[in-house]
């Protein structure tokens, strides 16, 4: 074997040591910032040691990708998970085991994709997920269901949902077809695509796809969109939106986080790494040290450490940064002989 082919093989070995299946979820304890819940294309994974060790969370589960997950904020011992193709699933112990919560879904739905999950603050038993078939609400932790699209003819797929903090029955929903808002806790919905999506492009499948909404805390009516074509404001409760971030050199953005500290401040993440705008989305810093691709999935801030940040890859695995951004360091891998068995 000559020297040349031998470098190759190593580079080759070594690439794939570092490679790790997508991070599609990263969820956070609302109180022990030691457990985090990870999702990837075919598991879930639990630490409990602030990412040390990793337990499989997948047993009691169907195969379906897991999309997404909420933790009960009141309870925190119960978790929720939205799959691709199996809908909705529910642990009373911390993922040890999964109940299918299926009632009320209709048949589409089941098979569709549950996109997120949202509380309301005020009693953790009412929840609202965002499919791709609508809007669908249960008032009992999951026991039932019923579907909430009424004034959202336009668009079947719900990507994202955003709650005003504040005022709780404000709600702001992402679409195949971009946003739509109510004012009733999602009785009835309204268009508000005023400068984000013209109107003649709602049917078509060139429409805009909004891949998160979040409503400043600080700021109530002001509330961001990213989507896969760019970054959105508003600064009066969606009645007019305005192009926001246009110098960034990619404009698909996957993930979003505001700043729960830090007025004014944003994340977003994709396919470039993670950016930082401190001034309301005006202009932008790439935060990108120790990274070992930019190709970012999900990005979160922790709830008890401000400084404290997650950021899950498309193939290089999960990592951590004590400096809200300013440098990333590896964690370690979620597998391969890195797993605390239950």
């Amino acid at each position: 074997m000559t020297r040349g082919l031998s470098v190759l093989l190593f580079l080759a070995a070594l690439i794939g040591c570092n490679r790790s299946d997508p991070i599609v979820v990263l969820q956070l304890h609302p109180k022990n910032p030691d457990i985090i819940y990870v999702a990837t294309n075919d598991y879930i994974y639990k630490t409990r040691d602030a990412g040390q060790t990793w337990t499989n969370l997948s047993k009691g589960m169907s195969h379906s990708r897991v999309i997404s997950m909420a933790i009960d904020p009141a309870y925190p011992a119960t978790v929720y998970a939205g799959t691709k193709g199996d809908a909705v699933f529910k642990s009373h112990d911390g993922g040890q085991r999964w109940a299918s919560m299926r009632s009320g879904l209709d048949d589409a739905t089941i098979t569709s994709v549950v996109n997120q999950f949202v509380f309301d603050p005020a009693d953790s038993q009412h929840l609202l997920i965002a499919t791709t078939m609508g809007v669908f609400e249960t008032k009992n932790g999951g026991e039932g269901w019923t579907k909430r699209m009424e004034g959202m003819k336009e668009v079947l797929m719900v990507v994202t949902l955003g709650m005003d903090p504040t005022r709780p029955a404000i709600l702001y929903a992402g679409t195949s077809g971009g946003v739509y808002k109510s004012i009733d806790q999602a009785g009835h919905w309204e268009k508000a695509n005023n400068g984000l999506v013209p109107a003649d492009m709602v049917k078509t499948s060139r429409a805009l796809n909004v891949t998160s909404i979040l409503v400043d805390p600080y700021e109530p009516d002001t509330v961001y969109a990213a989507t896969l074509a760019g970054l959105y404001k508003t600064t009066d409760g969606a009645a007019s939106w305005t192009r926001m971030g246009e110098s960034l050199a990619d404009q698909m953005i996957i993930a979003m986080a505001l700043d729960r500290t830090r007025k004014g401040v944003i994340y977003i993440a994709g396919r470039d790494g993670v950016h930082r705008s401190e001034d309301g989305g005006a202009t932008w810093t790439a935060i990108n040290n120790g990274f070992a691709t930019t190709n970012i999935r999900t990005v979160a801030q922790s709830p008890s450490d401000p400084k404290l940040f997650y950021a899950g890859t498309n193939g290089s695995g999960l990592y951590r940064s004590k400096d809200a951004g300013e440098t990333w360091e590896s964690m370690p891998p979620l597998y391969a002989g890195n797993e605390r068995r239950p």
